[in-house]
């Protein structure tokens, strides 16, 4: 019991040491792109959004799934005891990475211009589209080392590796972004539309910064890798199991692991892609002028998807971890463990997730104030309204994770199909006929992410055996998510009528929200001393828990 005990909190900490490090990536991401938005504007966050929905499809195809695949070849290998064969997966993996890689490049740079004019309806898009299309062979590679580290187990490399990036993308991205605005506006001036080639080319200017910090992840990641290199080569000659496939059937295995993967997730993140072209096809065809539709679309990439993602970056990071853990459980035949891994990573996912949720609607107007000293109804009526996806999408991103864990790679493609055609009928169907323009992308995008969770969970516990407890995993964290926002909404009220200093309330609102969300979970039994063990500063919240006896010694 407690080897399987033991097993699941090593699960958890690198989970958290993941988590974390995203949480800290999507801290810096929000900050730059505070100067970044007054620096570009609404447009050129349209334009620069627009880039990057082209750019991660591609990323999608050629390399995004190689971290998972890697990483689940890696641990099943281990479990096996054949290190050996681990070097030629990775081996393998770099072959991939390096001709994907460069092909996606190629399509990106000579394809933008007509990606970004006849299909997405943004033209101005072009210059940032071409500027990451070298980011995605650095990527691809990228993706292979981190993938094998995280199948050894040990997440710092990647953990490290995100937070360098986003440093060197969030400084390089605001300077180039400042310096070719003004050279934008140049350009513009002689061409008679400075307007669009200011933000255009600021826009470029901040893509500029994701290839450099790409670039510096690479070269961190890779000087780990040589430095343990040696290591792992002694462990290997040390290695009783010597077996070895050969480079053909390592590489049939990889790109069969690949493939559902890729699929999965192409199909899972493609929904951003339609979302822009059917939104911004339709919205033309109904009269709305560019303005309005860029502007719509600007505040919803650069505002609204900034803020929900940095809740969901947890699930994906717990979702990273949890894919070697399973896999070595579940090749191993360790079915119990499994089910407790399961049951541990959705629990503490809830627990994270229904706060977020409520917190970002309740405070919506007031976070965007305090980032984007934006105080318009639009901007917070999409926050508050779309704020539900927080937790659907939490909880779609790890089952993904977990399915693919436990070997069932073709779940998660064909339940994304099926929310995937859900999702587009609806959303043609809130344009259409009930024309509610961009809250029609908002809905339909919760929709697709609670599709995906149910979907998921059938399938989960069909494979799985896991049986869900309700009341601590969903009802608990609900019921205290639902009283913290009491006290959040009242504290930002009483605070603002005192003082009105939005930064003041909203910074308080929150770390009250934090403390009484807590309190209300130990009070209901909602966790215990174990979880609060997994939190930072565990230790010290646990002693001083059980000094006000919200513990029971």
């Amino acid at each position: 019991m407690k080897k399987k005990e033991g097993s699941s909190s090593n699960f958890l900490v690198q989970g958290s040491i993941l988590a974390m490090a995203s949480i800290i990536s999507r801290i810096i991401g929000l900050v730059y792109r505070i100067p970044l938005t007054k620096i570009i504007g609404d447009v050129g966050n349209d334009y620069y959004g627009c880039a990057f929905e082209i750019y991660n499809i591609l990323l999608i195809i050629s390399s995004y799934s190689l971290p998972l695949a890697v990483s689940k070849l890696v641990s099943a290998e281990l479990a096996k005891g054949r290190r050996n064969n681990v070097y030629r997966t990775l081996k393998c993996a770099f072959l991939f990475a390096t001709i994907s890689g460069v092909i996606a490049g190629f399509v990106l740079f000579f394809g933008a211009e007509f990606i970004t004019s006849r299909i997405m309806k943004t033209p101005y898009s072009v210059f940032a589209v071409k500027i990451l299309a070298p980011t995605l062979l650095v990527v691809a590679i990228l993706g292979v080392l981190r993938g094998f580290f995280q199948g050894l187990g040990t997440m710092m490399p990647s953990a490290i590796s995100q937070i360098l990036e986003q440093v060197a993308n969030a400084v390089v991205s605001v300077w180039a972004a400042y310096v070719l605005v003004s050279y934008g506006s140049k350009v513009g001036a002689i061409l008679g539309n400075e307007t669009e080639y200011r933000a255009a080319y600021g826009a470029a200017g901040g893509t500029l910064g994701t290839n450099v910090g790409a670039l510096v992840a690479l070269l961190f990641v890779l000087l780990v890798f040589l430095l343990y290199q040696k290591a792992y080569k002694r462990q290997m000659r040390r290695a009783r199991n010597r077996d070895v496939s050969s480079y053909q059937e390592t590489f049939r295995i990889l790109i069969i692991t690949v493939i559902p993967v890729l699929l999965s997730t192409a199909i899972y993140n493609c929904s951003s892609i339609i979302d822009q072209a059917l939104f911004k096809n339709i919205a033309t065809a109904q009269g709305y002028s560019a303005d309005e539709i860029s502007i719509w679309w600007g505040k919803y990439s650069g505002k609204y998807k900034t803020l929900i993602n940095v809740p969901i970056s947890i699930a994906s990071a717990l979702a990273a971890s949890s894919v070697p853990m399973l896999t070595a459980a579940y090749t191993s035949g360790k079915r119990e463990l499994v089910k407790t891994q399961i049951y541990t990573a959705i629990r503490f996912i809830m627990i994270v997730a229904f706060p977020c949720t409520v917190g970002m609607a309740v405070l919506a107007s007031p976070i965007l104030q305090l980032l984007f000293r934006d105080d318009s109804m639009l901007a917070a009526s999409m926050l508050w309204s779309g704020a539900v996806s927080i937790l659907f999408f939490s909880v779609s991103t790890l089952s993904n994770g977990l399915l693919q864990g436990i070997n069932r790679m073709k779940e998660p493609v064909k339940n994304a199909i099926i929310a995937l055609v859900l999702h587009i009928i609806l959303l043609c169907a809130m344009m259409y006929w009930l024309k509610w323009n961009i809250y029609a992308v908002i809905f339909s995008n919760a929709a697709f992410g609670l599709f995906m969770c149910i979907l998921n969970d059938h399938s989960v516990k069909k494979y799985s055996g896991y049986r869900s407890k309700i009341k601590k995993t969903i009802l608990l964290p609900a019921v205290s998510s639902l009283i913290m926002g009491g006290a959040v909404w009242l504290v930002y009220f009483l605070l603002q009528k005192a003082f009105a200093n939005n930064t003041v309330s909203t910074l308080s609102a929150i770390v009250v929200g934090i403390i009484v969300y807590l309190v209300v979970m130990l009070l209901l039994r909602g966790m215990d001393e174990e979880d609060l063990e997994r939190l930072p500063k565990g230790g010290k919240i646990i002693a001083l828990a059980k000094k006000l006896h919200l513990i029971r010694l």
